[in-house]
């Protein structure tokens, strides 16, 4: 089934448990919201599916999170019970082999229930869609590494710090030696495994960019993230000394270009081709919030000033022309062919999402007037966040430019 609103398609269900209709949505007030109603809503979104009462695991995951939004926001980390209701939507387990008893599954439902997350708070869409990216990353672990990390279940929250590399990592018999700090580990207060990065030596003389699994008991957290937007992803730093990895717990970057063996198709896709898009998500979900926000706190319906309708529209038209962009990366992702072009569609298309997303909450948040500047402004919050999330390096648009001016002008195939 296709999703309508500026989200993604998916043809599975989403990631909670029962699905529920309600109907659409309103702002406090009472009146229909612009770019965040049923006009742009179809039958497969996500918030058209689910009530937020609690009686399934997304529901109750977008009612509390919610709720703490501005919480998170000012305590720079995710309450306990968003982080539990984290688990309980789905999101750890989403891409964790089956045989560890994970989903394994799509990219496109990924993305709609992220996105989703991410309009009711930003800091919690952010942090489950990475805690699902990074099981699948750990999926690429040797049998027996995947085997520690889920001893107890799929249900394992992973933090990472793995692009840049950061720290030292020093060869000893049977592993490697950890030793340093690893910046910007988003979720890593409550995550229960973290995914480091470090440069080591290879086979032929050059360096490997190289990812090691550590228990999260064995690193110390530094409270370093003290940012503009997504303060509630607590992106803190983590630190290590004379940490043991065995390298049953270790791979190389390079092993996420190449698909696993007998794998579900969520593990056959290279790295590139989806990391861009699992970012995006949260940005398009915040751009919406900022949207809604907007609407609800700057424009009154009897008495709409000069300019208004034209912001409205134009806003409203760009976020769900991201929603499509993202809507198409994940059907490539799920069941596209994988060429370097379709890589570099997807990073281009993710990249421009996300720089759509950035304009309207800008044009938003400098057309809110006094109102924007309160520190309680759900526009200002929406529109911090949105332009933290975008300026991620994964979601650059120079880069994602020139791979994909490389892929089709070397195959002659401008689409």
């Amino acid at each position: 089934m296709l999703s309508e609103r500026p989200g993604v398609r998916r043809d599975d269900p989403p990631l909670g448990e029962d699905i529920d209709p309600t109907g659409g949505e309103t702002d406090p007030t009472g009146e229909r919201i612009p770019g965040g109603g049923s006009e742009q809503r179809g039958p497969g979104d996500m918030t058209d599916r689910h009530r937020t009462d609690g009686r399934d695991g997304l529901g109750r995951l977008l009612e509390v999170a919610g709720q703490d939004a501005r919480g998170a926001d000012e305590r720079r980390r995710l309450d306990p019970r968003v982080a539990a209701a984290v688990v309980d939507a789905g999101f750890a387990r989403h891409f964790v082999p089956a045989k560890w008893g994970g989903t394994a599954g799509s990219f496109a439902r990924l993305l709609a229930d992220a996105s989703a997350v991410a309009e009711a708070c930003a800091a919690t869409g952010w942090c489950a869609a990475l805690y699902a990216a990074h099981g699948r990353l750990a999926a690429y672990l040797p049998e027996r590494g995947q085997r520690e990390v889920w001893a107890h279940g799929p249900d394992v929250r992973i933090a990472a710090s793995v692009v840049p590399p950061q720290g030292n990592a020093t060869p000893v018999p049977g592993g490697w030696r950890l030793d340093g700090e690893w910046r910007t580990a988003s979720g890593v207060d409550h995550a229960e495994w973290v995914l480091l990065a470090s440069w080591t030596p290879g086979l032929d003389g050059t360096r490997e960019h190289r990812l090691f699994a550590v228990p999260r008991a064995e690193l110390s957290v530094r409270d370093t993230w003290d940012s503009v937007g997504l303060r509630g992803s607590g992106s803190n730093s983590v630190t290590g000394e004379g940490i043991t990895v065995p390298a049953h717990r270790s791979f190389t970057l390079g092993a996420l270009l190449r698909p696993l063996p007998d794998a579900a198709r969520c593990h056959r896709v290279p790295y590139p081709m989806v990391a861009a898009p699992i970012f995006a998500a949260a940005v398009l979900g915040a751009a919406r919030a900022a949207l809604r926000a907007w609407t609800a706190e700057c424009v009154r319906p009897e008495a709409r000033r000069p300019g208004q309708d034209l912001l409205l529209a134009s806003a409203s038209a760009r976020v769900h022309a991201a929603g499509l962009l993202l809507e198409g990366t994940a059907v490539r992702a799920d069941r596209g062919e994988i060429t370097p072009l379709t890589v570099a569609e997807n990073r281009r298309d993710a990249a421009t999402a996300a720089a759509w997303c950035r304009e309207a909450a800008n044009d938003l948040f400098h057309a809110s007037g006094m109102r924007g500047q309160s520190p309680h402004s759900r526009v200002q919050r929406a529109w911090r966040d949105v332009t933290t999330a975008a300026s991620h390096g994964a979601l650059g648009l120079d880069a994602a430019a020139d791979a994909y001016a490389d892929a089709a002008l070397a195959g002659g195939d401008t689409r």
